[in-house]
């Protein structure tokens, strides 16, 4: 663990039940005085989080470097808490990424979760724990007062135990509700789990379904790698994993259809263990991602 102390149910606290999940894409299109009106709305609805992602240093696909949108939400914003969904290890080195952890965290306490993940290559968990060492020996030398909530990007078993060990928990990315609670049997009742969650407000089968297909290519089927690996733990095979993705899959993976059906989804997610959810909308850009939470709002916070 990290040598800087955090009050883990403190973190349960502020978050409450339900956050908000950004693709990096739709931000890097946003532009930034945009942005702030949108995060503020997603704040005064009531979510207790706000995150995104980055992509790794050498993925075709664009994003804003991690820390300086993320102090873009917290300066729009002012109640609400801000994570990286995940910062990407590829981007920067240890001692960077703990600096502007850091100093996100001095400058609004309480109000900065880092998550992290990107780990690739033969040994990707002995690159994940040597990324772990390295971030805890810039700890003590670089703002080494300065505590935030650590959490990885854990699908598998592995990375669990790597979690507990070392973090204050862990944010899956597109799980299902079995993932979840097979999430929180491996963490135990202490970290933090706190699963993303794609959603589109659309009764339409077809258009629902196809949405998520767009994001791999609409004749393509997952890439290969730990998030195939995971779902094949989880029960699924080729025949929904290849050639455009089975139904079942992105059932298992989408809350579509009316309010209640995202409701009863997200909410699954708590009861199979998971402290706080991210509610990822689907949308043509921002403002009408964030045009769907607000019709969730009421139903989500009452």
């Amino acid at each position: 663990m990290s040598a800087t102390f955090v009050d883990v149910e403190d973190v349960r606290q502020r978050l409450g039940s339900f956050g908000v999940w950004i693709a990096p894409m739709t931000l890097l299109t946003t532009p930034v005085a945009t942005q702030r009106a949108q995060f503020a709305r997603i704040e005064s609805l009531g979510y207790g989080s706000l995150w995104s992602g980055e992509p790794p240093a050498d993925s075709p696909m664009g994003g804003r470097e991690a820390f300086a949108e993320h102090g873009v939400m917290l300066a729009a914003t002012e109640r609400i808490v801000v994570g990286t969904g995940v910062a990407n290890i590829t981007r920067r080195d240890p001692a960077a990424m703990h600096s502007g952890a850091a100093t996100l965290a001095e400058a609004y306490p309480g109000r900065f979760i880092l998550g992290i993940g990107g780990q690739t290559g033969d040994s990707p968990l002995s690159q994940l724990r040597a990324y772990l060492d390295g971030m805890d020996a810039a700890a003590t030398q670089v703002l080494s007062e300065t505590a935030y909530p650590r959490l990885l990007a854990a699908l598998g078993p592995k990375t669990h135990d790597v979690a507990a060990q070392r973090t204050h928990g862990v944010h899956p990315f597109m799980q299902p509700v079995e993932h979840t609670a097979n999430a929180r049997r491996l963490l135990g009742p202490e970290p933090l789990l706190i699963p993303h969650q794609f959603l589109m407000l659309n009764e339409d089968a077809e258009t629902a379904r196809g949405a998520i297909r767009s994001v791999f290519g609409s004749d393509a089927g997952l890439p290969n790698g730990f998030y195939a690996n995971n779902f094949r733990r989880l029960g699924f095979t080729d025949d929904d994993l290849l050639d455009g993705l089975s139904d079942r899959f992105i059932d298992a993976v989408l809350a579509w259809g009316g309010r209640d059906d995202i409701v009863s989804r997200s909410r699954a997610h708590l009861h199979a263990g998971a402290d706080h959810v991210l509610l990822h909308p689907i949308a043509h850009d921002l403002t009408a991602a964030v045009d769907q939470l607000e019709l969730l709002a009421p139903l989500l916070h009452n």
